[in-house]
């Protein structure tokens, strides 16, 4: 069997290693040393993008928005017609709403629920107001461009769902999905990995796992336009997949392999 990739319709890049957030689930805001990509260290590689026929290039991080000239970076990209989506915690958005409106095709922004769940997952007081500041900056300058949320679920915002999609409907985000966090990779500078009393400040606990399998089902019933629609992305199927990623890290159901492509293609 062959195993080398032959197309690459995705790729993720990371623009800049640093981050300006301080999350308590992700380690990237404790690195020191500066690292970003520049148009120069792409431009070698421009050619394999071409033959893997990359359709899309997705720059998350760290926070790409504090990359230098993140909007040089973009150019090269999209200069080959590829889709430029770009992830971020938004403190910056408002400073640099014009960059992003000129050069970026659509932003996935990161967002933790309420404004004081949010601030605290941050780790940076104002978070929430910085953000809807930069979306509201944005929309001044691109009104149609596509800006959709994306909430990590943990500890700290588990019983929080149906209030996130709230949320996302005042920022005026196109759209909303949730993913359980990780806790058990190297990612996220963790070289590592954390210890298992570090995994439970953030994971769920048996009785957790309860109560979002509770507001998952309240949102299902009580969303079910919004799901419908697409506003929330996870149909009722894959938002209710979610609590077992919680309970197979606690042993009471088998490790879940889901089906993915991504090796061969992203």
């Amino acid at each position: 069997m062959n195993h080398r990739i032959t197309s690459l319709p995705i790729l993720v890049i990371f623009p800049h290693n640093r981050c300006n957030c301080r999350c308590v689930m992700c380690d990237i805001w404790r690195i020191r040393q500066v690292r970003e990509i520049t148009p120069r260290d792409l431009e070698p590689h421009l050619t394999s993008l071409r033959q893997l026929n990359v359709k899309w290039i997705v720059f998350s991080g760290g926070e790409p928005l504090m990359h230098s000239d993140i909007s040089s970076l973009s150019h090269v990209c999209r200069a080959e017609g590829v889709r430029v989506t770009l992830l971020t915690a938004g403190l910056t958005l408002e400073k640099r709403a014009d960059i992003v409106a000129a050069s970026i095709d659509d932003l996935i922004v990161s967002i933790d629920g309420p404004p004081d769940i949010h601030d605290k997952i941050r780790g940076v007081p104002g978070a929430y107001r910085r953000l809807q500041r930069g979306i509201e900056a944005l929309r001044q300058l691109r009104a149609e461009m596509p800006i959709h949320g994306r909430c990590t679920i943990q500890k700290g915002n588990f019983g929080e769902l149906r209030n996130t999609v709230h949320v996302a409907r005042a920022l005026n985000l196109n759209s909303i999905s949730f993913l359980a966090v990780d806790t058990t990779s190297n990612a996220f500078n963790r070289p590592g990995g954390w210890s298992p009393e570090h995994q439970a400040t953030v994971a769920l606990d048996t009785a957790e796992v309860a109560v979002l399998e509770s507001e998952i089902e309240a949102l299902i019933s009580e969303y079910d336009n919004e799901i419908e629609s697409g506003f929330v992305v996870e149909n009722a199927e894959k938002l209710r997949r979610i609590p077992l990623r919680f309970r197979s890290r606690l042993g009471q159901i088998p490790a879940m392999a889901p089906r993915c492509n991504a090796p061969w293609v992203s």
